[in-house]
């Protein structure tokens, strides 16, 4: 009797079997990709391309510049150097402000949603610079820190700053307190609590946090260097607008919005690499 019961028991690879679908759905598991997107990403890039050369060629603006003019500045400034030398002081620049900033806004975020008295200290300054445009500092920063490349770099580390410290701080506030009540329950202390607990919850708001502050850091960039810079992206966009050059100036965006999308899968990556608990939506 026993023995039929286990012959007509369903396999995992029996049609009939109820849990079967449900695993083949969890074999793509939520947050990993299941190469589909790769062709939506080709997809939309030929599309808009293709509308972009479409209104290049019927726009009767003759400012506007069409993919191949665009191209063919580009291989310019690969060939004449001025591209890379642009290229690699504005990625020099976000990374040393990207880095710094969420260097220090991590901890204190983590202060801040830890610590009653830290959050009383913090937050009122966090909430108070917040409100001001990092641009907005800038007439400040050339007073107090000159024109030098530490002015530069202090513009964008204000913006990756405030974009993280508080994902962070939000974070820790939304720890599950069922979770850390059940850890002292178990005898846990306070830091086995805090590294077992807090940090792993907390990660998800981190990582949103940090591509907030990537996206911040790019998006600073070309104000930073403004500030009397010689080389950079924002500079070469700058110099190319007073001379009507608007296929470098395209080639400045598209180089931006290609590094930072770059930069983005990277975080991303880590997140998912860091965060494989979290369930979520494929």
């Amino acid at each position: 009797m026993t023995a039929v019961a286990a012959d007509s028991m369903p396999t995992t690879d029996d049609p009939g079997d109820p849990g079967r679908r449900f695993r083949r759905k969890r074999a793509t598991s939520p947050g990993q990709d299941d190469g589909s997107l790769g062709f939506h990403y080709v997809a939309t890039l030929i599309g808009g391309i293709g509308l972009w050369w479409l209104y290049a060629k019927w726009t009767s603006n003759t400012l506007v510049p069409g993919p191949i003019a665009v191209s063919e500045s580009f291989v310019d400034g690969i060939e004449d150097g001025s591209l890379w030398e642009h290229t690699f002081a504005s990625l020099k620049r976000v990374l040393i402000g990207f880095f710094l900033g969420s260097a220090i806004a991590v901890p204190l975020g983590f202060m801040m949603g830890w610590y009653r008295w830290a959050r009383g200290i913090l937050e009122p300054w966090v909430q108070f610079l917040r409100t001001v445009p990092p641009l907005a500092t800038i007439p400040l920063v050339i007073v107090l820190l000159g024109i030098g490349e530490t002015a530069k770099v202090f513009v964008i580390f204000l913006a990756a700053f405030l974009s993280s410290v508080l994902a962070t701080f939000q974070g820790v506030r939304n720890v599950d307190l069922t979770l850390i009540n059940a850890a002292r329950v178990l005898g846990a202390g306070d830091w086995t609590i805090f590294r077992r607990v807090a940090v792993p919850a907390s990660a998800p708001y981190i990582f949103v946090g940090l591509r907030v502050a990537l996206g911040a850091s790019w998006a600073t960039l070309v104000a930073s260097e403004l500030i009397a810079a010689s080389q950079g992206l924002g500079r070469m966009m700058q110099a190319s607008s007073q001379f009507l050059d608007t296929p470098r100036i395209m080639v400045g965006i598209i180089i931006i919005g290609v590094l930072g999308f770059a930069m983005d899968r990277i975080v991303l990556l880590i997140e998912r690499r860091l965060t494989r608990w979290q369930e979520v939506r494929a």
